[in-house]
This record gives C-alpha cells, structure tokens and sequence, in this order.
C-alpha cells in the first residue's frame, strides 16, 4: 500500500520537542518496515516551507532559510515526491463540488485531489476529523500504526 503522509506529520518528526513527535517517528518507521510507500506531493512541501519558517511566537519552528531548505532536501530524499498533475485540479474541483466546500478545507480537499490523482488510498495524519467527509480516502491516525 501507498500513503500519502500529511504536512503534521512532517512537521512533527522534526520537532524533537513536540508530543506527537515519537508518534510520527515511530510511525513512519513501522509503515517503512511493511514495505509501505510513503508519499509526499509539492503542496505538502509548500505547507512545510510555511510553518518551518514561521516565526516561533507566531505558531511557527523559526528554521532559517538555510536549514528549512535542508529539511525539504531531505524529505525529497526519504519519501517519494509525486508529480502536481493537471488531474490534480480536475478531482479537486469535483470535491468541493461534491462536498460544498468552502474556506481552508479546500487545502485538504486538494491533498484528497492528489491522491485520487496518485491513486493512494490511505493518509496519514493527525487531523483525522478533516477528512472524514471524503469517503474516497481512509485517514490514519499514527498513533494507530
């Protein structure tokens, strides 16, 4: 099986300090043990680059450019980076046709796009509440690994 892996769990494995950073860590461990793919797209990226450079007081990690730029290298390099995709657009406009969505949620709705679009069935989050309206997807808490 393939997963897509959400920006929080992202996040978390690098915070050494967060309480969910053990949880992420150890589940992505275990799903790389299965022989799971573990996937990540470009947005997932872009939503990193915005919360690790953000500053501290401000809900952020504080990275600098330099070692924000060398975390995005490095999970280039462990997970596997799929393709934005013209599809990608198209699933997501049927959704939040589909499920009236308005507001923030359409950033998850295109996550949910990119996998339709990927064919991956399974996330991997701690936001499990955000995606339960989307019945094509199972969302996986890490502390269920």
């Amino acid at each position: 099986m393939s997963y897509l892996v959400d920006t929080n769990i992202l996040l978390r494995t690098i915070q050494e300090t967060h309480p969910m950073h053990e949880s992420s860590v150890q589940a992505v461990k275990s799903l790389l043990v299965q022989e799971e793919t573990l996937c990540i797209i470009p947005q997932n990226l872009i939503e990193f680059w915005v919360v690790a450079t953000r500053p501290v007081e401000v809900n952020g990690l504080g990275l600098s450019v330099a070692d924000a730029l060398q975390e995005l290298e490095q999970m280039k390099n462990f997970f596997v980076l799929l393709p934005d995709t013209a599809s990608i657009f198209t699933a997501w406009e049927t959704l939040i046709r589909k499920y009236k969505i308005i507001g923030k949620p359409s950033h998850d709705a295109r996550l949910v796009a990119a996998m339709i679009a990927h064919n991956l069935t399974y996330l991997l989050t701690f936001n499990i509440n955000d995606f339960k309206r989307f019945s094509e997807i199972n969302a996986i808490d890490p502390r269920d690994i």
